[in-house]
């Protein structure tokens, strides 16, 4: 079975529930809530806003961080990711690390039905991210 197909089925078995089609924001910015299977520790929350001209930033938990990214629906491909130079504490250097390569890695995106954005790498688990409160 195709997975369009399958998407439609579980929307119409949920019970006539309405099912709003979802997008990524420009400009909002998302805090991760979890890097892979670890959940975000420190002060620092880590951010990504996904700016304007294929330019994606936000804080890594210690330094900013910059990429290029490119989105084709539910693909998205982060490139050229960087970041400032400053030292933290180890475990919040560990943290940015995998958040950094983690992002790297990320092949596509979704919104889970709890408007939680996922950005899922080939392998492992996403980075979990919410949107910021007005």
């Amino acid at each position: 079975m195709n997975k369009p197909l399958v998407a439609l089925l579980t929307a119409l078995s949920l019970g006539g529930c309405a099912v709003e089609p979802t997008t990524l924001q420009e400009e909002t910015t998302y805090f991760a809530e979890w890097v892979g299977e670890e959940p975000v520790v420190g002060r620092n929350r880590l951010s990504l806003v996904l700016g304007t001209e294929g330019r994606a930033y936000g804080n890594a938990g210690c330094n900013h961080w910059f990429a290029t990214y490119s989105l084709d629906g539910t693909q998205i491909d982060f490139s050229d990711v960087g970041s400032t130079r400053m030292a933290c504490d180890p475990l919040i250097m560990k943290q940015e690390n995998d958040f950094l390569d983690t992002l790297s890695r990320v092949e596509r995106w979704d919104i889970s039905n709890t408007d939680q954005l996922r950005l899922w790498p080939a392998e492992g688990a996403p980075l979990r991210l919410w949107p910021a409160q007005e």
